[in-house]
């Protein structure tokens, strides 16, 4: 199954996402991040300069997902923020398409806290700019992300990632896998 952790920046994914391939040895991890990564040297960039924004990002990420899932047969966890609801809607439709089992995860954190954390991480070491850069974008859309939260498809497991501990969210995740 595909357990795709969503939410704003500075919800705690990553770190849920840590916890989760902890107790799921045999799970695989993939972050999308890295397609958009790879598009971002080899195609010309969207005028928002956001990846998410190219149709072969949400192409590729389905199709790797989908590709994980049925070569190795085991959990892929997947922490990606992912609220422009179009987009997710494609993603998790194409997935569905290829019947790949989706469990679909988002950290609630309110605004004032994803704000608290996002200016305390360091999110570039040793590039000062980078860094500045990275934190405006995160800070710029943390909004946008939170109002995501009404617009969730049926079945999302909804958890309080500004309450619970990474290890409490992790043993909810486990508790809504099948079998």
């Amino acid at each position: 199954m595909i357990v795709w952790i969503n939410g704003a920046f500075g919800a705690g994914k990553t770190t849920l996402a840590e916890e989760l391939r902890r107790r799921l040895p045999d799970a695989l991890s993939f972050d999308p991040e890295h397609i958009g990564l790879l598009l971002r040297f080899s195609a010309p960039p969207p005028e928002t300069g956001d990846f998410q924004d190219l149709p072969l990002w949400r192409r590729t990420t389905a199709e790797f997902a989908t590709g994980l899932h049925r070569e190795y047969g085991r959990h892929v966890v997947t922490p990606m923020t992912l609220v422009n609801p179009d987009y997710r809607d494609e993603i998790f439709k194409a997935l569905a398409a290829a019947d790949v089992p989706l469990l679909h995860v988002f950290l609630d954190v309110s605004p004032d806290e994803l704000r608290r954390r996002i200016t305390e991480q360091v999110l570039v070491p040793h590039d000062p700019k980078a860094d500045a850069e990275a934190r405006a974008f995160r800070l710029g859309n943390v909004d946008r992300c939170v109002a995501a939260r009404a617009d969730l498809p049926a079945g999302t497991l909804v958890l309080d990632g500004g309450r619970y501990d990474p290890a409490r969210l992790a043993d909810q995740v486990l508790a809504a896998l099948p079998g």
